[in-house]
């Protein structure tokens, strides 16, 4: 358990399956207090249970809220307020990446309501939630927001959209401002860029596309949502406090900056 600060709160976006389910655990094994929330309430539900029985009730909250409604959006805050508090952390997980037949739409196809979408739930439903929490972190004189960019975002992109595309490599540029604005008051932001990690939004690891991802990854093997976990908590901890405005990648050597 966090032997830091017991209490504190962390909400993660899109936080009942895959890399935000797993994120929401590792927080509430080192001891945070956990909000989630995605559009699907039958996932809602699932995770609430699961959650609650391995970590307590008390320590649990999870709502259907779809970041596209802002005035949902702010009640689920309200709620994590009224509950406990409002948050120390924030993971900014929510992520939509439409295919049509397991293939992405070419560029000149893009219909704009799907942009849009995209865009409201990947790039503004996270600068909405950065909105709520930033200001009170700095008030409190500690936060962790942790952005969940993407492969796709940094490299060329082999099986994403240009609109997802397009949101996760803005995240980045949010980022920036956010650590200009807040680094002085105790508060930092990151973005952690997964590659091809074995959740819904990838291929079948043994269809044709997910044969190809595997044979891009040097080190041989998919990512678990674990392996985005895993660091998230420790982002959200007081020992990253130095690490801040920074891209970490998480490919398994499928991508290697310069």
């Amino acid at each position: 358990m966090n032997t830091e600060s017991p209490a504190r709160v962390a909400v993660v976006t899109g936080g009942t399956a895959g890399i935000g389910l797993a994120c929401a655990e590792h927080l509430l094994v080192t001891g945070h207090r956990v909000a989630v929330f995605s559009t699907q309430s039958a996932r809602v539900e699932k995770a609430r249970d699961d959650l609650s029985r391995k970590f307590g009730a008390d320590n649990v909250l999870a709502e259907t809220v779809d970041l596209r409604q802002p005035e949902a959006l702010n009640a689920f805050f309200e709620q994590v307020e009224k509950r406990w508090s409002l948050p120390e952390v924030l993971v900014c997980n929510a992520g939509l990446s439409p295919k049509h037949n397991g293939q992405r739409l070419a560029f000149d196809a893009i219909p704009l309501g799907e942009w849009n979408d995209v865009l409201a739930i990947n790039l503004t439903g996270a600068m909405l939630c950065c909105q709520f929490v930033a200001p009170v972190m700095a008030a409190k004189g500690f936060g962790r927001i942790i952005l969940i960019g993407s492969i796709a975002g940094r490299a060329m992109p082999q099986m994403a959209g240009a609109s997802y595309v397009a949101s996760k490599a803005a995240l980045a540029g949010m980022s920036k401002s956010l650590v200009s604005e807040y680094s002085s008051r105790g508060v930092t932001t990151n973005t952690v860029a997964p590659g091809n990690v074995l959740t819904e939004m990838m291929a079948p690891p043994d269809s044709p596309a997910g044969q190809a991802a595997l044979g891009r990854i040097p080190s041989g093997r998919m990512g678990r949502p674990e392996d985005i976990a895993a660091l998230v908590a420790f982002l959200a901890s007081d020992q990253a406090g130095f690490i801040n405005g920074a891209i970490i990648d998480v490919n398994g050597g499928e991508y290697l900056p310069c």
